[in-house]
Formats: structure tokens, C-alpha cells, sequence
């Protein structure tokens, strides 16, 4: 059975799940280039109009496999107590992370399709990450959050830093990342990491209609609505303020903007095609 498994529904939605259910769906395996893999597809695919991401069994994603960690921390040493081979290994790591990061959370991000976390179970450390990288946060009741990295001896990647203080002041963030508190799925929805909360046994129904609701929209102009977004985290209001005026000029001379005006004149709802 394949690490990640892909569902092109005919509703639009592209639901990608993580599918080592066995190790609470880690890092480990073929799972994050099975990702990354999907995630383009996805992104190029014109009938896929939102993404969703989802963890087989009991958990989203653990994070990293701590397994896998400890193999590759157990390599022989030199004379002189240190690995022959640091040097280049740490390169090759930061390579080969910064790429992993760049075909998952960046691409979560910044895709310009909306994409949807469906939480149903333990999101953890880089899992945690990948869920906050996505648009918006379904979630179960069983849900937990935890940054996890505190008890690997690990700084934290896939952007959790980026994303958590953004959801949940800096402060909070720092206290998060420094005491390993496990966030249950109600005060995930207090912080604002959370943006729905549901019972556990409605949790892809629930879901799955909403990302269907959303893939029947105006999905062109949701990548503007992205980009906009985007934007405003990191530029002045001046810069953020001419992106609007060419992303609205551009949106106004869609199908999409087109049929809705006509729509909204014929009194009937809109038959948006994604362009």
C-alpha cells in the first residue's frame, strides 16, 4: 500500500491522505516525496479545484519518524570523536530539508488553490506544520496539537515558527514551543489554529462538503485572494495596495467575475468554471 494515496472526487476536491496509519502517519517511508509529488499534480491539474490533506487511522501526522532519526544519528565516529563525513552530511541535509519544505508547506501555502487540513486525530511537530501551512483547519473533537519539537531536541521546521505565531501571537507561540503543551481541539478553535470543530464520526462529511462548496467557486480568483493574502504577511500597505488594484483589474476580466454579474442580474446563483 502506497505511503500517500490521492482521490481525484468528481465534486473538484483533491483529498491527499497520509497513509502510515501504523506510525500515526511519521515521516518516514516514501510518505513526504509521495507528498510532494501529489501536491503538483494537484496544483496542475485544472479539475482539482481544492486540496485537501488528511491522515489515515487514529492521527493526522506524528511529524518526524523518530525511528528514522535515531538510524541516521547512529553512524560511526572518527578518531576524534567526530563523524568523518559532518560536513558534507549537514549540506546534503539542508538540501534535501530545504527542498522537502519548499514541495510541502510552501506548496500548501502559496498553491493557488485553497487548501484544507482535515484533522482527525494527533498533529504533531513538522505534522503540526504541515496543517498550519494549509488555508483553513477542519478538525475532529479527538483532535490534539502539539510542537513536539522540545522533546526531540529539534528547532522546528515546515514553518511551524512562520505560521503559529501568526495564528496565535508571538507569545503564545514561543510559550508552545518551548513547553510541549498538547492543545486539545476546543482551544485549537479558541487560538484560532482551528477554524472548524466537529464531532469525530461527522469530521469528512462535514469536511468534504465544505471543500466541495468551496471548489464550486471561483477557484482563479481564490489564487488571487491567496496572493493578496500572502502578501499582506511580509509587505507595507503601499506594495500590498498596488498587488490589490492588479489582482481585482485582472479578476474583473474573468469568466467567473463575468458570470456573476450576469448571474447576480438574472437573480440566480452563479455557475462558476474556475476561470
Amino acid at each position: 500500500m502506497s505511503d500517500v494515496l490521492f482521490e481525484k472526487r468528481p465534486d473538484g476536491v483533491g483529498l491527499i491522505t497520509l497513509n502510515r496509519p501504523e506510525s500515526l502517519n511519521a515521516m518516514g517511508g516514501e510518505l513526504m516525496p509521495l507528498l510532494a509529488h501529489y501536491l503538483e499534480e494537484a496544483e496542475k491539474d485544472r479539475e482539482v479545484r481544492c486540496v485537501a490533506l488528511t491522515g489515515a487511522g487514529r492521527g493526522f501526522c506524528a511529524g518526524g519518524d523518530v525511528k528514522g532519526m535515531q538510524t541516521r544519528n547512529s553512524g560511526g565516529e572518527g578518531g576524534n570523536g567526530e563523524r568523518p563525513d559532518m560536513i558534507s552530511s549537514l549540506e546534503s541535509g539542508v538540501r534535501g530539508l530545504r527542498q522537502s519544505q519548499l514541495e510541502t508547506a510552501h506548496k500548501l501555502h502559496t498553491m493557488g488553490k485553497p487548501t484544507v487540513a482535515i484533522v482527525n486525530g494527533a498533529a504533531a511537530g513538522a505534522g503540526l506544520s504541515l496543517a498550519l501551512s494549509c488555508d483553513i483547519r477542519f478538525v475532529s473533537e479527538q483532535a490534539r496539537f502539539l510542537t513536539a519539537f522540545k522533546g526531540v531536541g529539534l528547532s522546528g521546521d515546515y514553518g511551524s515558527s512562520y505560521f503559529l505565531p501568526r495564528l496565535v501571537g508571538m507569545g503564545k507561540a514561543r510559550e508552545l514551543f518551548f513547553t510541549n503543551e498538547i492543545i486539545n481541539a476546543q482551544r485549537a478553535l479558541e487560538l484560532g489554529i482551528a477554524n472548524h470543530v466537529v464531532p469525530h464520526d461527522q469530521l469528512m462529511d462535514q469536511a468534504l462538503a465544505f471543500c466541495a462548496k468551496i471548489a464550486a467557486g471561483p477557484t482563479a480568483t481564490y489564487a488571487r485572494m491567496k496572493h493578496n493574502i500572502n502578501l499582506a504577511e511580509t509587505s507595507t500597505l503601499k506594495e500590498l495596495l498596488d498587488q490589490e488594484a492588479m489582482n481585482m483589474r485582472l479578476s474583473g476580466l474573468s469568466v467567473d467575475s463575468r458570470e456573476a454579474v450576469r448571474a447576480f442580474v438574472e437573480k440566480r446563483e452563479p455557475n462558476f468554471v474556475g476561470q
